[in-house]
């Protein structure tokens, strides 16, 4: 998408993160730990360390799919106005030839009068020209036209206005396609460049430095797969705690139902479409990270959640810009299956809840569609919870 497609959010808009000290606990773990895997690799020949062409490749990976989400936004503004445009060409074509029918009845009125003499040479130019409306005003011509060929020359001039003010429209409208398919390049080219870049780090690494890489990214997963455990207990006891409560203000008021109360948070229309789209999203798993794809054998991030709803009978918006106004924000602790989790300030990446802390997303190029942590970036990167329904 091009920039000005963004719909920008304030920063109150990011979710709470989870409020236990168990999990900021980890998280200085995982620091330490990655600091010592930094500094037991150092670099003396000038060469980047592993840590660091690590991060570029994440920061490309990252700024390519930020890209891919401004290539969506154009690509979907060009289709719209291709449409738009063909509509109002087609129109075009319409009223021209509406236009030429009523000139070719006006030149028969024009040459029955030159015939009998009922008008001078000069009513035919007047009743040929392009802009008869200038002579309207002119009573001793006005008053020799019957009342149908009155009426025809009002029908005449009535569509020559219209046809050039859809011909004006249609005008606009291409240039606006120009410009839409402008963007719509200059959104792919960055796209393959960031990739490229990204490819080319990854290529100069030799066999033990993939192995390195792998072992510090097995180790992130695994942090990753703590938060997310801890997420879990914390909605469980969270949801535990709702029930509790319900019940009790039941027994309080006498109720003779037996079964147990829903937690407050939950919807059961919500719940069943929640259901049909997680079995979709499920359904995906294995499929390629292809940018700017919306299926149905490979998608982006935003193409696969918006099929994943859609398969639910919700429609959402192609990029990600869009779907995170698509709903009603919650917390990440209050987050149910179905949900959206948002990542990042430019809201550039977006992954669909399945509970216990995970998703189901397409990470990235050269990747597949996965169930994954909520947490495969950090705390940090998560940017906000959506209920698209």
């Amino acid at each position: 998408m091009a920039s000005q497609h963004r719909k920008p959010r304030s920063a109150g808009a990011r979710v709470a993160g989870i409020r236990t000290p168990a999990l900021a606990t980890a998280a200085l773990t995982s620091v330490a730990l990655l600091s010592q895997t930094a500094n037991a690799a150092p670099s003396d020949d000038g060469k980047p360390s592993l840590e660091e062409v690590e991060k570029k490749v994440d920061d490309l990976y990252r700024q390519a799919e930020s890209a891919t989400e401004k290539y969506n936004a154009a690509k979907e503004k060009t289709t719209k106005q291709r449409k738009r445009t063909d509509g109002l060409m087609d129109d075009v074509a319409q009223r021209t030839q509406k236009l030429n029918e009523a000139r070719e009845e006006l030149g028969s009125y024009a040459a029955a009068q030159y015939r009998t003499g009922a008008s001078a040479p000069d009513t035919a130019a007047f009743l040929l020209a392009d802009t008869p409306q200038d002579y309207f005003d002119q009573n001793q011509l006005m008053s020799r036209l019957t009342g149908r060929q009155k009426g025809a020359v009002d029908d005449y001039v009535t569509e020559q206005s219209a046809t050039m003010k859809q011909r004006q429209e249609a005008t606009e409208s291409l240039a606006t396609l120009t410009d839409a398919q402008h963007d719509l390049k200059i959104a792919k080219a960055t796209v393959q460049k960031k990739l490229a870049a990204a490819r080319e780090l990854l290529s100069r690494l030799t066999a033990q430095e993939k192995a390195r890489l792998a072992a510090i990214e097995k180790q992130r997963q695994e942090e990753a797969a703590r938060k997310a455990a801890e997420l879990a207990r914390q909605q469980a006891a969270e949801q535990a705690a709702a029930q509790q409560e319900s019940g009790g203000a039941s027994a309080a008021t006498g109720s003779s139902s037996t079964a147990p109360a829903p937690a407050p948070s939950e919807n059961p229309a919500y719940a069943t479409k929640a259901e049909k789209a997680l079995a979709f999203a499920r359904a995906q798993i294995g499929k390629p990270y292809v940018w700017g794809a919306t299926g149905p054998d490979s998608y982006d991030c935003s193409g696969l959640t918006q099929a994943v709803w859609k398969a639910a009978g919700v429609t959402l918006p192609r990029t990600t810009y869009d779907q995170v106004n698509a709903g009603t924000t919650v917390s990440l602790a209050d987050a149910r299956p179905g949900d959206l989790i948002f990542f990042y300030d430019d809201v550039s990446h977006v992954g669909v809840y399945i509970g216990n802390g995970m998703m189901i997303h397409a990470p990235k190029p050269g990747a597949y569609v996965r169930e994954e942590s909520v947490f495969y970036d950090g705390e940090s990167a998560i940017h906000s919870v959506v209920r698209p329904a």
